[in-house]
């Protein structure tokens, strides 16, 4: 059975493949699983009529073949996938579930920071810093040895981080945190993730509207 996934095209080129991290999670999911898919690329300053007519609007939206109803949230799209192809299996320990989820919410608020004194960087490089030190107790990835939905959903985050920040702030990730630069080596080297990564321009181009507010 293949499923249907509805993702970001890119700002200006609607026919390459876009930067949303959600989406990404998604895909990688699904590259990592080996599920066949169709993908449709939703332009989202454009958004086709049967997109808005059998959906909320927003993406990652995905669904079974067969199926009439779109589903919604990576969160739940991930836990679907995992549930009817379980092999093989993606579940992360229960412990580590939550490793690096403020990550992704820390970087935002350092990007769109106007104020280097606000504490945001601060925050930002404390969270990295408890990655790398998980990573050195449990690594390579947050689960141990096998790659887990965690990671695959922590790398297209980490991905945007590397490419924004560095882009907008001139700011990259502390050399001392080795274990988090050698994960995001191992983890940007996989063939899921080269497969569905944005490239960088588009990235940056889907960051400066919020860097720009």
């Amino acid at each position: 059975m293949a499923v249907e996934i509805c993702v970001k095209a890119a700002s200006g080129a609607p026919d390459v493949l876009g930067d949303c991290p959600f989406c990404q999670r998604v895909l990688l999911t699904l590259e990592e699983k080996k599920v066949p898919y169709k993908m449709h690329l939703i332009d989202l300053s454009n958004k086709p009529k049967w997109f808005l007519e059998s959906t909320e609007g927003k993406v990652p939206v995905f669904k079974f073949e067969g199926d009439d109803k779109w589903t919604g949230d990576s969160d739940v799209i991930v836990g679907l996938i995992e549930e009817k192809y379980p092999d093989p299996s993606l579940s992360p320990p229960l412990e580590f579930a939550s490793v690096g989820s403020k990550v992704f919410s820390s970087f935002v608020m350092f990007l769109k920071s106007k104020d280097p004194n606000d504490g945001t960087e601060q925050d930002l490089l404390n969270e990295l810093k408890a990655l790398d030190e998980h990573l050195k107790a449990h690594g390579p990835y947050v689960g141990g040895v096998k790659i887990t939905a965690v990671d695959l959903s922590l790398v297209p985050k980490l991905f945007h981080l590397e490419v924004a920040l560095g882009h907008f702030k001139g700011w990259t990730v502390p050399e001392s945190l080795t274990h988090v630069h050698n994960y995001t080596k191992l983890l940007f080297s996989r063939e899921s993730f080269v497969k569905t990564a944005a490239a960088k321009e588009y990235v940056i181009a889907g960051w400066a509207p919020k860097v720009n507010a």
